[in-house]
């Protein structure tokens, strides 16, 4: 019934002989929605009053339009959590459904949470860090429960793409996981890694507790001195982290998009192509 009444209310803005050009719905939270796609687009922006033009990934603007009318009323179905079977990943939606944020695992590994855009590539290259026990890609410092791919896409759940680690800090310190992220993107550039734009896509620290915090600062301080711009790496307290679809899960390692896995050995220094 949702479907029905959001496609009677949909207007289409322009076909173009490639495919649908835009359609123009009405959203909740007052929010008209702008979605423009074609067979040739490379980007395409969504109009979000609050965080300003977002971008897609070009092989999901297909998906993304079409589950942006079907969802537009509401935010989805939500995950089903049960198909995850990662440790880290398993443990992140125990916590996130009762609503906790831990420092530590059930085993006593200490936890960190780090956003550098497109979480496939950031989370292997912590996954190949010696300590790093376990990782997992999800969903954080946002506003709603349960978020989606597609939602958090968007840029209206107010999510950033994040990785959140499992380390043992006898083997590898806090400090160095911090700086790991710096080698990532560049600090300086607001919501926006690489190619990928987007309040999404915004880089952060987020700390913990107290003692993670002091050094996440540190090290953002120390940084400062290399560039001339502010940086402008979000450093805040974790709040509830989602874990991302199994999908998303170590998707590199599995194959990413060409079906050719990469190395997540520990020391591994092979160069990462984020994309697959």
């Amino acid at each position: 019934m949702r479907t029905t009444s959001l496609l009677a209310s949909a207007t289409v803005i322009g076909v173009a002989s490639k495919g649908v050009r835009a359609f123009q719905y009405p959203v909740s939270r007052s929010l008209t929605q702008l979605v423009g796609a074609g067979s040739y687009a490379s980007a395409v922006p969504t109009l979000n009053k609050n965080s300003g033009p977002i971008h897609l990934k070009r092989d999901g603007v297909r998906r993304y339009l079409w589950n942006s009318i079907f969802n537009a009323a509401g935010k989805g179905d939500g995950i089903d959590y049960s198909t995850l079977t990662g440790m880290e990943a398993k443990e992140a939606a125990e916590l996130a459904l009762k609503g906790v944020v831990q420092d530590k695992s059930k085993d006593g590994y200490e936890i960190a949470t780090f956003a550098g855009g497109c979480f496939w590539g950031l989370e292997l290259a912590y996954q190949r860090v010696v300590g790093v026990i376990d990782t997992s890609v999800g969903y954080t410092q946002g506003k709603d429960e349960k978020p989606t791919y597609d939602y958090v896409c968007s840029g209206m759940s107010g999510h950033t793409e994040a990785v959140q680690v499992f380390f043992d800090p006898k083997e590898v310190s806090y400090e160095y996981l911090c700086k790991l992220l710096l080698t990532r993107i560049n600090p300086t550039l607001k919501n926006q890694v690489g190619n990928d734009r987007g309040t999404q896509y915004r880089h952060g620290i987020y700390y913990h507790n107290e003692g993670q915090e002091k050094v996440a600062k540190k090290v953002l301080e120390e940084a400062q001195a290399q560039f001339s711009k502010p940086i402008v790496t979000e450093c805040l307290p974790a709040t509830v982290y989602w874990p991302a679809e199994e999908y998303h899960q170590k998707y590199l390692e599995k194959g990413g998009r060409f079906s050719a896995g990469q190395s997540a050995a520990k020391g591994c220094t092979d160069p990462i192509r984020c994309y697959g």
